[in-house]
């Protein structure tokens, strides 16, 4: 046997699915959520880095007499640099956001489907569990009155375990401080 060890048809199986619904989401993408993730992506880039360093570098070079020749068209403290560098930052800052506000609905979308998955296999899990305590019944076996098992088999409700877990959080708000 190789030291390569490959998955099961099944785990290939629900890479393959698992890829498909990856590749459906970004086709579907709006032109402009297309665009948006094109210059976050390049903008994130080392190489857009060292362009914006050599980019300003230059333009304060040129506008600071270290080019003796060169038509000064922005002196000290560079208003037009900071105009285009501030416009620049609020068109990306734009960018990321719609970046992010599509891959936030993407991560929505997937803890959907986790919470139905879940939901599924909490209930195929229980109906398994009343099958085993009925064949342990059936041949007489104590183990189909244990207290665990028994707890296991009541059904689960989604949303009073979200009331609960939300009740017995901490939150993040700051107490209450003397009279409003």
């Amino acid at each position: 046997m190789s030291g390569a060890s490959r998955n099961s048809p099944l785990a290939e199986r629900n890479i393959l699915e698992v890829s498909e619904l990856e590749r459906l989401a970004l086709e579907n993408r709006t032109p402009a959520e297309k665009f948006s993730d094109s210059v976050v992506s390049q903008a994130g880039r080392l190489r857009s880095v060292v362009a914006h360093a050599l980019f300003f570098g230059s333009w304060m070079a040129w506008n600071l007499k270290v080019m003796p020749f060169s038509a000064k068209f922005d002196l000290f403290p560079f208003p037009a640099l900071i105009t285009v560098v501030s416009l620049e930052a609020i068109f990306l800052a734009l960018f990321i956001l719609i970046s992010e506000n599509r891959s936030s609905r993407r991560a929505e979308e997937r803890a959907h489907l986790d919470l139905q998955i879940n939901l599924l296999a909490e209930r195929e899990s229980t109906k398994i569990l009343e099958l085993l305590q009925a064949l342990c019944a059936f041949h007489g076996l104590r183990q189909a009155q244990d207290p665990e098992l028994v707890e296991l088999l009541q059904r689960t409700e989604p949303s009073m375990l979200a009331r609960e877990i939300e009740r017995q959080l901490p939150s993040d708000e700051l107490p209450a401080t003397g009279p409003a």
